[in-house]
């Protein structure tokens, strides 16, 4: 699944610096429709997104042909999702309504989710669905956790937020709002029978988005938070942080091209962590 929103400005996205800033559309006033959604646009390259997963892509970044048309769409889906759908509620639609039996897993994120299955696409077979997208915060994804998990029937939900958030990609926010909004995730999932990995906030001391931010001890005291909330509501704990920070909250440099997500070593370092919180959830 290719990232079509990595280039929101500010967003929790891999190529940020790959693409210039957008002027965001004004959306022309509509009412209750039955058809809210744009036509989907085509996906940058997914070459682009595997070159800058590739261990050591530090530098050369790949850019797209600007007066490429797929480019253009992509350019345009991504200001009409701005300016008139806030939780990109539009976004899996589409996705949704082809799937012809349940889910065995949902994954609900943001870019480091969305990025997930271009990472390890192995991992993404036998009912297992990513729907990650790039750039959301918590109320994002509270918006559309109903129509993106709960309404798919999986037995479990993987909920990876936090990193946006902090980031302050939404406007500002406080760390209750956020817990807030997990905890509102948890609730949908229990109260419909679906069993919740709830994954550990990645670590990160820089935005390459947001320069003058400085969020490693912040996403250690929210893990530290929802690592209790896991504990309090009887759900499993992913815990990713451990196995890729360093010992100052960075992440592990050889894991991660820019700080903050994860390269293709990165994810296989998660792999084994989310196999074995799978496991306990299935036994729970």
């Amino acid at each position: 699944m290719a990232l079509r929103r990595f280039i929101s400005v500010g967003a929790c996205g891999m190529l940020t610096a790959a693409f210039p800033n957008l002027a965001v559309a004004q959306a022309t006033p509509v009412g209750m429709t039955d058809n809210p959604c744009p036509p989907p646009a085509p996906a940058p390259p997914r070459a682009i997104l595997e070159a800058m997963m590739k261990p050591g892509a530090k530098s050369a970044m790949p850019t797209p042909d600007a007066n490429d048309p797929a480019y253009q769409a992509y350019l345009k889906r991504t200001q009409d999702e701005r300016s008139r759908d806030f939780g990109a509620v539009c976004r899996f639609k589409p996705d949704n309504a082809a799937l012809h039996a349940p889910p065995h897993v949902v994954f609900m994120g943001d870019s480091i989710t969305e990025s997930w299955q271009v990472g390890d696409p192995g991992l993404f077979t036998s009912g297992i669905l990513d729907r990650g997208i790039s750039g959301q915060t918590s109320p994002q994804m509270l918006l559309r956790f109903y129509q993106d998990v709960i309404a798919l029937h999986p037995q479990v939900v993987h909920i990876m937020a936090g990193t946006n958030d902090i980031a302050g990609n939404t406007g500002p926010t406080t760390a209750a709002d956020f817990l807030n909004n997990v905890r509102a995730m948890i609730d949908l999932a229990q109260a419909h029978g679906v069993k919740v990995i709830l994954a550990s906030i990645l670590p990160t001391d820089r935005f390459p988005w947001a320069p003058a931010l400085h969020p490693a001890a912040q996403v250690i005291d929210l893990n530290t938070q929802l690592h209790a909330l896991a504990i309090q509501r009887g759900i499993v704990w992913a815990d990713y942080y451990t196995a890729t920070a360093t010992p100052g909250g960075a992440f592990k440099p050889e894991l991660s091209n820019d700080g903050v997500h994860p390269n293709t070593d990165g994810f296989a370092r998660m792999r084994p962590i989310f196999d074995a919180a799978l496991q306990e959830a299935t036994r729970k």
